[in-house]
């Protein structure tokens, strides 16, 4: 609980910091400023790494004053952003003709990112934090098998599956499976259904329905 308070405590901190950030910014570069759309309540799930990292994250557009251009619109926010401590980059960017002027951000693991162009007025402001574990790992524990030798209903057999445990053994009736970098990845043998593909949970199979592939696991099985 100490490190689950310690985490959630710090991805808060980050999260003033970066509001604290974009209300300067957007006060100083737009006009009309309405800062109920500047969300930033509650962290975010951030991706689907076990266990799932979270992240504050927001997006707010406003408009410049009609006097200024998106260059100096830029450059101003460049400025304000250095001042405070962030490393700023300055760039452009072509989209299908449009130029839009580009400042990205980053200060403690925080980034934001500005756009603007002298297409629009709009001013466009992204914002998020780091993503951080707030829980430790859960382990990974075995769900008890639905049926047991002891317990399969007359006429039937374990399923060669799963050996009589009813969920998916590919993983563990969770759904999912972990990849690469702790990352979640749908379980391509139940497809998420949690239960296992053959039997489909019950743990068994009817005997007398068994294709003669089937019938291949169980080599004890009377075949008349």
């Amino acid at each position: 609980m100490e490190e689950t308070s310690r985490a959630r405590d710090e991805l808060d901190r980050l999260g003033r910091s970066l509001r604290r950030q974009l209300v300067v910014l957007i006060n100083d570069l737009t006009v009309r400023v309405h800062l109920r759309r500047l969300s930033l309540d509650e962290p975010k799930v951030a991706d689907r790494c076990e266990p799932p990292r979270y992240h504050y994250a927001t997006v707010y557009q406003g408009n410049r004053p009609a006097a200024a251009t998106a260059a100096e619109t830029a450059s101003r926010a460049a400025f304000l952003l250095r001042s405070a401590g962030w490393d700023v980059t300055e760039s452009e960017e072509d989209d299908d003709g449009v130029l839009w002027r580009v400042v990205v951000a980053h200060q403690d693991g925080n980034a934001i990112r500005i756009l603007t162009s002298d297409n629009t007025p709009a001013v466009s402001f992204r914002g998020q934090t780091p993503a951080l574990a707030l829980y430790p790992p859960k382990p990974v524990q075995q769900p008890e098998p639905v049926r047991t030798p002891e317990a399969i209903t007359p006429g039937y057999v374990l399923c060669y599956e799963c050996d009589g445990l009813g969920w998916c053994p590919g993983c563990g009736g969770r759904g999912w499976v972990l990849g690469q970098h702790h990352r979640r990845s749908r379980c391509r043998e139940c497809g998420t259904t949690k239960v296992c593909p053959i039997c489909r949970g019950a743990g068994q199979l009817n005997a007398s329905s068994l294709s003669p592939y089937q019938r291949g696991y169980y080599p004890g099985l009377d075949r008349g």
